[in-house]
């Protein structure tokens, strides 16, 4: 039973999608602690939410997920429900930094942002596991 359990959650998938995951939030935390002091929290968390994006739509894309379908319709398709997907999180994130750095007077902002961060990765899993990269039914597209 725990075998069965465990082969459910660890697999290459999944290992993948946590190495995967850590590198997006690094090039998001980075981006963010360089951009922070120049442009401020609020400009810094757009910008880098923006380049974590396109870094994770590629390794999701190909070392994740596994999908090599690069019709130009499908593309599209399959980049609009990710990059929708992604915003939806990227606009958490944004009112969620608003909310703890302005709203509670958390001035930990890096802080603040790891811990959004967390409740991000999972949603976006959940998000790429379920509409994104789901595989299809044979027979269906």
């Amino acid at each position: 039973m725990t075998d069965r359990i465990r082969s459910k959650f660890v697999n290459r998938e999944t290992v993948s999608y946590v190495i995967f995951g850590v590198l997006t939030t690094l090039v998001d935390w980075i981006s963010y602690a360089f951009l922070r002091i120049p442009l401020g929290y609020r400009t810094a968390t757009i910008l880098s939410q923006l380049f974590a994006i396109l870094f994770a739509y590629v390794t999701n894309k190909l070392f994740v997920f596994e999908n090599f379908n690069f019709h130009l319709k499908y593309l599209i398709k399959e980049m609009a429900s990710f990059f929708a997907c992604r915003l939806f999180t990227a606009a958490f994130t944004y009112v969620a930094m608003i909310v703890l750095v302005d709203g509670l007077g958390i001035r930990q902002d890096m802080l603040c942002r790891m811990g959004v961060s967390v409740i991000s990765l999972v949603l976006n899993y959940v998000f790429s596991k379920l509409i994104i990269f789901r595989k299809r039914l044979a027979g269906r597209k």
